[in-house]
């Protein structure tokens, strides 16, 4: 029987409309089983497999997977093999349901330092579900949030120095637009499996005001229900976004 919190239609309403997530763990959980790391990226794709069908499921508007850093690349080459592989294997395997399921997907990253093979695989999926509106699926990929801002910074000083943008115009709305994630809302909740405490670059701009939440499971051990014990804890949170609670409340 599907996990299921007894949400009330006016809590359902308070579910966030961003959830990004780290998916971290795969490793330690390989580890604790005695596999391969491999074998414990492939267990992960399991995971997530399950937690994008529940978010499309719950009518959550984005999702933003940390798929591969800009880090990533100083693992070994057996790792990386591994993980340039799952690319693949994933979409090979999920595309058929994600754009019948209208899910619009969006790599976030450089894809040019990608193997060829991979890199195409990422600009077709991109190009069957641009027409797509349902959840907004994000899939960072060769993706650093540093270099995110610097990319948004030249093409903004660009468009300074030939004359279509005047400094004075420069807002937070300029500054989104030239995000990967433009045309999205910022993350409302992020989500670090593995119990590790920290944001590793990730979405550095748009998790400016996002609720963290830092279970301890294992990403190949993240489930459904661990999941809506997230989503149910961030329901219940106030957010004052830098303002302050009213006296007595």
């Amino acid at each position: 029987m599907k996990w299921k919190l007894p949400w009330t239609t006016e809590e359902t309403g308070k579910l966030p409309q961003h959830v990004a997530i780290i998916m971290d763990g795969n490793g330690r959980w390989a580890k604790k089983h005695k596999l391969s790391v491999s074998r414990g990226h492939r267990q992960g794709t399991e995971t997530l497999r399950e937690i994008i069908r529940h978010t499309d499921d719950l009518g959550i508007r984005a999702l933003s997977l940390y798929a591969f850093s800009t880090e990533n690349w100083n693992r070994s080459e057996e790792e990386v093999a591994a993980l340039m592989q799952l690319i693949l294997d994933f979409f090979a395997s999920e595309i058929d349901e994600l754009d019948e399921k209208n899910v619009r997907i969006l790599i976030l990253g450089d894809k040019s330092r990608l193997p060829e093979k991979q890199r195409e695989t990422l600009i077709e999926a991109e190009k069957r579900t641009a027409g797509n509106t349902g959840l907004r699926l994000n899939i960072a990929v060769n993706y650093g949030g540093r270099a995110e801002l610097v990319k948004a910074a030249r093409e903004i000083a660009a468009l300074v120095r030939d004359g279509s943008l005047s400094e004075d115009e420069i807002t937070e709305e300029t500054i989104s637009d030239h995000l990967y994630t433009r045309g999205q809302p910022d993350v409302d909740l992020l989500i670090r499996t593995s119990g590790e405490q920290r944001l590793s670059n990730f979405l550095l701009y748009q998790n400016a005001y996002a609720e963290f939440i830092f279970p301890d499971t294992l990403w190949p051990d993240f489930t459904v229900h661990d999941y809506d014990l997230a989503l149910d804890a961030f329901i219940h949170r106030e957010r004052r976004f830098g303002g302050r609670q009213e006296a007595g409340g």
